[in-house]
């Protein structure tokens, strides 16, 4: 499942996963809030965080991310992802060259400086 994260300023999205996510998530959540955002702003924000309690992408979620980043893939400003997963930090590191943004990888315990970060001027 994937919630959105509320509060952040204009131009900057954010997301929390939990358990297992679904392509259904990327389908009803992610690529309409994603789409709705890029209609008001040339360049966004990313703060995408795993809670505790994640437990993987299915094959659906991770086409529908490829397929979504692919589709605005110059149109991010800054990407923040927070997470603690090990297979995740280390496939965002070994990709994080290809990523035609500002990108900071934090920790679950750092969701506050990654929203810092993400939001700052």
């Amino acid at each position: 499942m994937i919630a959105q994260i509320e509060g952040l300023p204009a131009g900057t999205l954010g997301f929390r996963a939990h358990g297992q996510v679904t392509a259904q998530d990327y389908e009803n959540i992610v690529v309409p809030d994603v789409e709705a955002a890029f209609a008001l702003n040339r360049k966004l924000r990313l703060l995408y965080v795993t809670a505790d309690d994640f437990t993987g992408f299915d094959p659906g979620a991770m086409w529908n991310d490829a397929k979504l980043g692919a589709r605005h893939f110059s149109s991010w400003d800054r990407v923040a992802l927070v997470t603690d997963v090990p297979w995740l930090r280390g496939t965002a590191t070994a990709f994080s060259f290809a990523i035609p943004a500002q990108f900071r990888l934090f920790r679950g315990a750092e969701v506050d400086e990654a929203t810092r970060w993400i939001t700052a001027d």
